[in-house]
């Protein structure tokens, strides 16, 4: 068993010419071009320069050698729902701790919310994080705009500038959007961009006070609960919108039957309708607020963690194409945040360093397969926010690869966390699978101990 610990990030920065890499003898998984073989993959300036699964690589003298054998090597991760709390909120996280911890879970790719101070609702605010990521980061980031200034509700934000300044997508996460004509109009505004809106889909007139999902362990813990309702209801007006105009709608953190089902028949009848899954919500129920204190503020999210049932359709969804994605709606917070009652205790959990380990318990146990899991988190994820050149090992993409060992164990320790966030419910668990290596611009940007770099010689 691997024991999760402090492991250096190591990140080579600007202005430094990108190194060779030959990764040997993995198992590589490609959805986007339905690779599933053992095979070599060699990486020079930052791109991908030559995959085979029929013969060995002759290395360039010199080059850097990963010996993958046992291991999974495939495209980075895309996280298209996550939170880096900068600008406003650094206590709680960074870009760079953020990108750092979504490097060693795996991710080369992430697209943050704009529920910042400021929030993400002018060209100067994008312009901020890009600049950041950029000088601080370790892993691509790609900025949501917001859909209502100040994400207030009221007044829709500048489309036209922030999608000129470099935002993949529109919205109001956190607060959904109530409002039902600016709903439309934002609607409208993707239609012509090709930028989706993601909703955070929340009746608040139902939810408001809830803490859990609503039913017998709400009540047997005296919670107040949250309704399948509060959310079924907004995917279904979101549907209708987006059939009324044409526009490209995201639903974000999908977690009741209903929505599913709400989803599946948008889809057959054309609607352009998309659907991302968190990993908490495939692999946890209500069950586990319950702790032997009462209860653990650690396993409070929204939306809540729902019923076996409710695990079960989203397990189904995946499977069927209903939900396009996972994401893992990282939301960390300070301890302070979470070491209180749970009506006060506040909503998220910190996603990217137990992402895949989670996830993997489902490969495990049959319930899915090892190449649509990887696909959900890499070439659909892309599809989504319709960037071709990410989440794919094709010649001449960019060099964002992850290796995988997905038999090692290990104990999830959040004082190792990366993040700054170390609110977890998965804390002192086992998981069985880990990120080994992260290689991104061509370069190794985390890696395990266990994982050595050799030199090919000639």
């Amino acid at each position: 068993m691997i024991q999760q610990r402090e492991v250096p990030l190591i990140k080579e920065r600007l202005n430094r010419r990108p190194k060779s890499l030959l990764i040997r003898g993995g198992r590589v998984i490609d959805p986007s071009q339905q690779v599933d073989a053992v095979g070599d993959l060699f990486i020079a300036d930052g791109k991908v320069r030559w995959l085979s699964t029929q013969g060995t690589f002759s290395a360039p003298e010199n080059c850097p050698v990963v010996y993958a054998r046992g291991m999974v090597v495939c495209p980075g991760f895309i996280d298209i729902h996550c939170h880096l709390r900068q600008p406003g909120f650094e206590e709680k996280e960074t870009i760079a701790t953020g990108t750092c911890a979504a490097a060693r879970g795996g991710f080369t790719t992430v697209c943050c919310m704009p529920n910042t101070d400021p929030p993400v609702d002018t060209r100067a605010t994008v312009e901020y994080i890009l600049s950041v990521a950029a000088n601080e980061g370790a892993v691509r980031v790609l900025p949501v705009g917001c859909v209502t200034k100040g994400r207030a509700g009221s007044e829709l934000a500048d489309f036209g500038e922030l999608a000129t300044s470099g935002v993949i997508a529109f919205s109001d996460d956190g607060n959904p959007i109530a409002d039902s004509l600016l709903m439309r109009r934002a609607l409208e505004y993707s239609r012509d961009s090709g930028l989706p809106v993601i909703d955070h889909c929340e009746d608040t007139s139902l939810s408001k006070g809830g803490m859990m999902n609503e039913g017998a362990v709400a009540n047997r813990l005296g919670l107040k609960g949250i309704p399948a309702a509060a959310e079924e209801s907004m995917v279904a007006r979101d549907i209708e919108l987006a059939r009324a105009t044409g526009g490209r709608l995201h639903i974000a953190h999908v977690s009741t039957a209903g929505s599913v089902a709400l989803i599946r028949r948008a889809k057959e009848e054309g609607i352009q309708v998309t659907a991302e899954v968190t990993p908490h919500h495939l692999t946890m129920t209500e069950e586990r607020v319950m702790s032997h204190s009462g209860y653990d503020t650690n396993a409070k999210v929204n939306p809540p963690l729902r019923t076996a049932r409710d695990v079960q359709a989203l397990i189904s969804g995946l499977k069927e194409g209903v939900i396009d994605a996972i994401a893992t709606d990282h939301a960390p917070h300070t301890d302070a945040d979470k070491r209180c009652n749970f009506e006060n205790a506040a909503f998220g959990i910190s996603g990217f360093e137990t992402a895949l380990g989670s996830l993997l318990a489902l490969v495990h146990r049959g319930e899915i397969d090892l190449m649509m899991l990887i696909s959900k988190l890499t070439f659909e994820p892309a599809k989504v926010i319709r960037k071709n050149d990410i989440g794919t090992l094709k010649v001449g993409a960019p060099a964002a690869v992850i290796i995988f060992d997905p038999d090692a164990e290990w104990v999830v320790d959040p004082s190792a966390f990366a993040s700054k966030g170390k609110n977890t419910p998965l804390a002192g668990e086992t998981l069985k699978g880990k990120v080994m290596a992260t290689i991104y611009g061509g370069e190794v940007i985390y890696k395990d101990d266990a994982i050595k770099l050799e030199t090919a010689r000639r």
